[in-house]
């Protein structure tokens, strides 16, 4: 439900951290389609988060 909140509102960007089964830390991104105001599938991260939008990181999930 937030996730459509931060849609309608325009935010371009939404990522949630998750856990697998195993234990194991998932970072799971979306990105605003500014024409629906849905966010489309990003990419899945596990071990080390690498993004350059909207920012450049590099984050050791294993170190969380």
């Amino acid at each position: 439900m937030k996730a459509d909140q931060y849609a309608k509102a325009g935010i371009g960007f939404y990522w949630r951290i998750g856990q697998a089964a195993t234990g194991v830390p998932l970072v799971y991104t979306y990105v605003l389609d500014p024409a629906t105001k849905t966010y489309r599938d990003g990419d899945v991260h596990t071990g080390v988060v690498k993004a350059v939008a909207p920012f450049a990181v590099e984050t050791d999930l294993s170190r969380v």
